[in-house]
């Protein structure tokens, strides 16, 4: 990570927010040489505000943790038996759409 003094900061500011936004990377802000912020893009706050909400929800963690375990123990099912199972049919069209909206998105 980039760190900067408050001062330049605040001379470069605006090269900054384009700079961070652009390709991610933080930039952290020292005043009197000690760091005291850092500068993240919008994206990255979400994400990073998103982790911690899934993180602090307990109940949510011990289900993602018995679903770990469920999968090292083989405990899985194939999503073609499943559908089967309880009668889901997707049209062969719709599949196809999806994955086709699935890849120009990347």
């Amino acid at each position: 990570m980039t760190t900067i003094s408050a001062t330049m900061a605040r001379t470069k500011l605006y090269d900054l927010i384009d700079e961070v936004s652009a390709s991610g990377k933080r930039v952290g802000i020292t005043k009197k040489g000690e760091a005291k912020v850092v500068l993240i893009s919008q994206e990255d706050l979400n994400s990073l505000e998103a982790t911690l909400d899934i993180m602090s929800d307990t109940e949510l963690m011990e289900s993602i943790r018995r679903g770990d375990e469920d999968i090292k123990a083989g405990r899985v099912h194939d999503w073609e038996d499943v559908k089967k199972e309880l009668g889901i049919h997707v049209p062969t069209k719709i599949i196809k759409s999806r994955k086709k909206r699935s890849q120009k998105a990347r």
